[in-house]
């Protein structure tokens, strides 16, 4: 279960205890927050096991979407994906902002920037992922947090990005301290590169708001 499902759990563990004690001020049956709260993790436990937390995490993404500051967080994070992937040769194949879009497009999950990584793929398979591939691999993972921080001071999301890098090092048999390392320089590279195509990235920041095919969100990057 995700963090977000989880925080949301405690939170209805909460306010199911709040309104128990409270119940009796309002003549509220103790049964009512009770059930709310059992009915409450016995979906959070289906939708774990039976829909893979889709269910929790488009719950949560549609709320979060009322909020501006985070649909705008998204929106630069994944824009500084597909600028740094666009800028190292990684062809991006497709996006979505939210979880819901990514359902529509048959891609479950939290949505994000998709890449054309068969190369790559083929290359870890035979343990032979050159220096250079993983290099730019990680900046590209790593060009979310780089540009929330660039905008903000600091980066919200990225949980699973640095986690999809520390796998791949791991399996590589990257040493903790050297995969930390070269993190630490993707994420300089990305940050530099970001600042060095700032009018690309805010032409690419309206191409993805307004939803544009990716041949024409590469064709504004160019342009920019």
């Amino acid at each position: 279960m995700s963090q977000l499902a989880l925080n949301l759990v405690a939170i209805a563990i909460f306010l199911g205890t709040f309104t128990s004690l409270l119940g009796p001020l309002v003549n509220l049956s103790p049964f009512v927050p009770a059930l709310a709260t059992v009915s409450l993790l016995g979906l959070a436990t289906l939708d774990r096991f039976q829909w893979q937390g889709q269910g929790t995490s488009l719950v949560l993404d549609f709320l979060a979407g009322f909020a501006t500051d985070h649909r705008e967080r998204v929106l630069r994070h994944e824009a500084g994906h597909f600028l740094v992937a666009h800028h190292l040769g990684l062809p991006v194949t497709g996006y979505a902002l939210t979880v819901w879009e990514a359902l529509q497009q048959g891609y479950p999950g939290q949505g994000g920037v998709r890449l054309d990584t068969a190369a790559l793929e083929a290359e870890v398979q035979t343990g032979q992922l050159s220096g250079q591939s993983l290099d730019r691999l990680c900046a590209v993972w790593m060009a979310g947090i780089a540009a929330e921080t660039l905008a903000y001071g600091n980066a919200q999301g990225g949980r699973d990005d640095r986690e999809k890098w520390r796998a791949l090092s791991s399996q590589l048999g990257i040493a903790p301290n050297l995969a930390l390392q070269k993190e630490r320089l993707a994420l300089l590279r990305a940050k530099t590169l970001l600042q060095e195509q700032q009018a690309p990235y805010e032409a690419l920041l309206q191409a993805l708001q307004q939803r544009l095919p990716v041949e024409a969100c590469v064709a504004r990057l160019r342009e920019g």
